[in-house]
């Protein structure tokens, strides 16, 4: 039987209204709204819908786990710019109860190479997590289910990012030659200790509570309650009652974070000036978290280690938007043929033989000059701007 947030889906999925009433949680009894509206910005990806007030924004591509491609970007920015002028909050989340949002369509992009189309879809997304970082109405992020690569562009630089039970988060880029983006050079180095640069060299999956504890996402609510909190706070009276809001429906998780016990070994390790220092630290470390760290380490490309620990090193010390100036570059940079990103993508998404030949192969190899041509600026026609 569907939820009653899950009838509405299934209802602007399909037809065209001017006005649909907000359908209520049954656990509740929460008046409805009335007047509630809805747009269809694409056939079926993006749906986005508007109250007198409120402001939604439901990434609509179950079948692809809600994978976000250019022409879902551009509707999303769009509906942002405008509710942002108009509406009092923003909500987003993602169809079905797998996924958040799965990241970017990397398929494609390697598939088209450094062209102008994709080009564009870094230019917007990241456009898209700047304007997300300073928005000016609050903006809840209902992270349930995967979220990682564009998920995680289009929810950790909000002011509120709610997890469940069912939230699996995560950064996986070095796995495919690729680094992580969408400002991770700027929230990563802010986690704890040395917790963003273990994230984003190894790809670790933060499960349910973990999101929470690690200080990614800002609340965390049972997966059953989600229908209800989405309903009260579309039901909000007002937009500085939001905070008060999010804190009824939170719960201090039952488990306690996974990672805990190998803090101080993951600050230790990770404190080292160099991804060949840290993997030295880990070899002498000697226990059996340092040996599968290192093991896991020992499968990234090399150059998408080198990029991401100076990638977050500067980042550290630069603002949202001068870290997404930055991380742009790296993404042109990886669309060219002498970057790994096709063939990480070609080894784990496509052919999945789970074997890419990374060039260069190893850490000693990967020059200073092959380095730093992935951060040198762009010709100034082709410099990421923002307003």
């Amino acid at each position: 039987m569907q939820n009653p947030i899950q009838r509405f889906v299934y209802t602007v999925s399909h037809q065209t209204y001017s006005h649909l009433p907000l359908l209520c949680c049954a656990a509740t009894k929460t008046k409805t709204m009335a007047n509630f509206n809805s747009t269809r910005l694409s056939s079926s990806s993006v749906l986005a819908t508007e109250s007198s007030n409120k402001g939604m924004i439901i990434i609509n591509r179950p079948k692809a786990l809600n994978a976000i491609n250019l022409e879902m970007v551009r509707k999303i920015y769009k509906h942002l710019k405008k509710c942002e002028k108009s509406k009092s909050l923003m909500i987003i989340k993602g169809t079905g109860d797998k996924a958040f949002c799965a990241g970017g369509d990397v398929r494609a992009l390697v598939d088209a190479g450094p062209t102008d189309e994709s080009k564009s879809f870094f230019r917007e997304e990241y456009t898209t997590n700047a304007l997300i970082g300073n928005y000016k109405i609050p903006y809840i992020a209902i992270i349930d289910g995967i979220t990682m690569g564009g998920g995680v562009g289009l929810s950790v630089h909000g002011k509120y990012r709610v997890a469940t039970d069912r939230t699996l988060f995560a950064m996986p880029e070095t796995a495919i030659g690729l680094f992580p983006d969408v400002g991770g050079s700027y929230f990563l180095p802010r986690l704890q200790g040395k917790l963003g640069l273990y994230l984003g060299l190894t790809g670790y999956r933060l499960r349910g509570a973990d999101v929470f504890h690690s200080g990614i996402a800002t609340h965390y609510c049972d997966s059953s309650k989600i229908p209800e909190l989405e309903t009260a706070l579309l039901n909000c009276p007002d937009a500085d009652d939001v905070p008060e809001l999010l804190q009824k429906f939170h719960t201090q998780p039952e488990k306690a974070f996974s990672l805990q016990p190998v803090l101080e070994q993951i600050n230790k390790n990770f404190a080292a000036s160099s991804v060949e220092g840290i993997l030295e630290n880990l070899k002498n470390d000697g226990s059996e978290w340092a040996k599968k760290t290192l093991e896991m380490l020992c499968k990234m490309s090399p150059t998408s280690l080198k990029v991401t620990y100076r990638q977050l090193e500067l980042g550290s010390q630069l603002s949202l938007a001068q870290c997404l100036i930055m991380e742009y570059r790296l993404a042109v940079r990886h669309l060219e043929p002498r970057a790994d990103f096709k063939e990480g993508v070609r080894a784990l998404l496509i052919d999945k033989d789970q074997d890419p030949k990374w060039k260069p192969a190893t850490l000693a190899e990967v020059t200073e000059e092959h380095l730093q041509w992935f951060f040198n600026k762009l010709p100034d026609t082709e410099e990421l701007k923002f307003d």
